[in-house]
C-alpha cells in the first residue's frame, strides 16, 4: 500500500509559507496505518532492539504501538519539564536559540539497544539531540525511523545512524 496516499498536506500550517505533513488522516485509515505499522516494524526489527524511544509528540504515536506490535517496552523522550521523577537533560542548539529534551532517568538501562521513532524528520536537530541523550545514559541507538523525511531539508546528514523512511518528500 502506497502510504503516501494517505498523508494530508496542509498549506501556511503552523505559519504562511509553511507546507504541515499531517498524518491524521493516516491514522484515521485502519488499513493504511496497519501497512506503516508493518512497514516500520520490517525496518527496525533487524536492528534488534530491547526498547523504542517516541519524540514528543507524534513520534509516540509511531513507537508506542510498534513497541506493542514487536513485544519490546516504549519510551518517551519529551520537552523539559514534562515527565514526572528524576529526569535526564539534553539542550541541544536551535537556528535561534536552544531547546532541552528529557528522558525519566530509570528509562533505559546501560547496554540496551533503542531505537528513536518520530513521525517526522526535517532538519534533524530533536532527533540528533534524542540519539545523543540516549547515548549520554549508556544506551546503544542502533537506528532511528519515521513515516515522513523531508530530504530536501537534509536532517539525515545530522544523523550518525542508520535512519528509515517511509515517504520521501524532495520539497
Amino acid at each position: 500500500m502506497d502510504i503516501r496516499q494517505h498523508i494530508r498536506t496542509i498549506p501556511d500550517f503552523p505559519k504562511p509559507g509553511i507546507l504541515f505533513y499531517d498524518i491524521s488522516t493516516l491514522l484515521a485509515h485502519s488499513a493504511a496505518w496497519k501497512a506503516a505499522m508493518e512497514q516500520l516494524a520490517d525496518a527496525v526489527r533487524p536492528h534488534r532492539p530491547d526498547v523504542l524511544a517516541g519524540i514528543e509528540s507524534r513520534g509516540f504515536l509511531t513507537a508506542a504501538p510498534l513497541a506493542l506490535m514487536l513485544g519490546l517496552g516504549f519510551i518517551m523522550v519529551r520537552k523539559k519539564g514534562k515527565l514526572p521523577g528524576p529526569t535526564i537533560p539534553f539542550t541541544y542548539d536551535l537556528e535561534y536559540g536552544s531547546d532541552t529534551i528529557e528522558i525519566q532517568a530509570d528509562a533505559v538501562e546501560p547496554g540496551q539497544r533503542v531505537v528513536v521513532l518520530d513521525d517526522l524528520l526535517a532538519t534533524g536537530g530533536t532527533a540528533n539531540a534524542a540519539v545523543q541523550l540516549l547515548r549520554k545514559v549508556g544506551a546503544t541507538v542502533p537506528a532511528c525511523a519515521v513515516i515522513i523525511e523531508l530530504t530536501f531539508l537534509r536532517g539525515r546528514a545530522r544523523l550518525d545512524v542508520p535512519t528509515t523512511s517511509l515517504v520521501a518528500y524532495d520539497e
